[in-house]
């Protein structure tokens, strides 16, 4: 049963201001997402964007918002595959678990300047 739906979108512009502080990066993405997004060349921005937006729908989809839940424990990497998928940790799995959802899935896209992220929260 789907428990939850949220969207969100970044401007890919935010994600380049964003760029040129380290520290700020650092407070919303963990070590694995920044290393990632670096891997990505010239689609680093635009990655991180997709990311950032992934976290946010995740607190909509929660219905609850982000508030209590450090982004740094919202990760999004992408499978061998290249799937997006959600790993959780610390405040964001507990706030799964209060939510009593138990799967989370996540797509992402980013198109010119603007990165999309849905994510669906199910329990099964």
């Amino acid at each position: 049963m789907i428990t939850g739906i949220g969207i969100d979108a970044v401007y890919i512009k935010r994600m380049e201001r964003w760029h040129e502080d380290k520290k700020l990066l650092q407070r919303f993405f963990s070590p694995l997402e920044l290393e990632i997004a670096v891997s990505k060349g010239k689609g680093a921005c635009a990655s991180l964007a997709a990311r950032f937006a992934a976290k946010e729908a995740f607190g909509k989809a929660l219905g609850t918002g982000l508030t209590g839940i450090a982004l740094k424990d919202i990760m999004v990497i992408n499978r061998k595959d290249g799937c997006p998928q959600m790993q959780l940790t610390a405040t964001a799995q507990k706030a799964l678990e209060n939510s009593g959802a138990n799967r989370v899935f996540v797509s992402l896209t980013h198109e010119r300047d603007n990165a999309i992220a849905m994510v669906v929260l199910e329990k099964v």
